[in-house]
């Protein structure tokens, strides 16, 4: 899971980011910027996802747990 949630990270945050660039190649009027300054509240819930997994690993374990 911790591993999921940093790729998905690495996903919207420079400098690799392959999906602000995704976005930004959909219209030709939105700048780089914008679309970091867009997706930066999912970066920081993200984080926040990412530290709350790691001190409370029973939140990633919760679902799975159900089924057995």
């Amino acid at each position: 899971m911790i591993l999921v949630i940093n790729m998905e990270i690495g996903a919207v945050t420079p400098p690799v980011g392959m999906k602000l660039f995704v976005v930004q190649s959909l219209r030709d009027d939105y700048s780089i910027r914008e679309v970091l300054t867009g997706s930066l509240p999912y970066a920081l819930m993200g984080i926040v996802g990412l530290i709350l997994v790691m001190l409370f690993p029973q939140l990633a374990l919760y679902l799975p747990d159900l089924v057995n």
